[in-house]
């Protein structure tokens, strides 16, 4: 039996020695670069999902004979170069929806997945990092910590444009929900005025319309009591509106 039987994520023909063994648990763990005595263990983790906390780890042995080889049994390190297209190509997407996002929900949607994006890459280029410390001549290897960092640098753009963004649309709500709330004022302020031009009249009217006998010379005096309602009605309204600055 293999002796990475006890060990549910690594490859049954991962033959690494015991002192990599014995720095695992039944779990995966972070990204990062377990160092033996003669081999190497590189541990990192698939592109992240947005809301998800699980990460798909995939595992990189250094055999003895410096001869890399994956967890699908190929050697050499392309699947690491493949990891980081996914990364760059799932960014690329990103960025054209915040470009040619109409709703909050969208961004907030980018924002989600820009942080655990940036997480990972940065610590995938640690990862990477502590692996060439033990594996410095290795260009191939440089080239992706390189890359990684081109990632987390992306992504932490993502997190910021889309911060960036929902802060803009909340401003410009709040710019239009004032401009809105100034216009009714305004609106209602008219009103009001208009209101006022009539309150004399209509108080007049009340009084001389009630059901009490009045002199009769009251009644050749109309139009001299309906233009003078008037006239006390807009004199009034002149005076409110001065008081207000409502001319200007």
């Amino acid at each position: 039996m293999s002796k990475c039987s006890d060990f549910p994520y690594l490859p049954q023909f991962f033959e690494c020695e015991d002192e990599i063994l014995d720095q695992l648990s039944n779990r995966p763990g972070n990204q990062r670069c377990v160092v033996g005595r003669d081999e190497l263990l590189l541990v990192v983790h698939e592109v992240p999902e947005a809301g998800s906390p699980d990460r798909v780890p995939l595992i990189f042995w250094r055999r003895q004979d410096e001869t890399w080889i994956d967890n699908g049994g190929h050697k050499g390190l392309r699947k690491l170069g493949e990891l980081l297209d996914r990364y760059t190509k799932l960014l690329d997407e990103k960025e054209d929806i915040i470009d040619e996002a109409d709703t909050a929900q969208e961004i907030f949607d980018l924002a989600r997945i820009a942080a655990p994006l940036g997480r990972a890459s940065r610590n995938l280029g640690l990862a990477i990092d502590q692996t060439l410390v033990h594996d410095e001549d290795n260009r191939e290897l440089r080239s992706y910590r390189d890359r990684a960092r081109e990632v987390e640098r992306a992504s932490e753009q993502l997190s910021h444009d889309a911060k960036l963004t929902l802060e803009f649309w909340k401003a410009e709500r709040g710019e239009e929900q004032q401009a809105t709330a100034e216009k009714l004022n305004k609106i209602a302020f008219r009103l009001n005025l208009l209101a006022g031009f009539f309150l004399p009249l209509v108080a007049l009217g009340g009084l001389f319309g009630m059901n009490v006998d009045l002199p009769d010379f009251v009644d050749g005096w109309f139009w001299v009591i309906f233009c003078g309602g008037l006239t006390l009605g807009g004199t009034l309204v002149w005076l409110v509106a001065r008081k207000t600055g409502a001319g200007s």
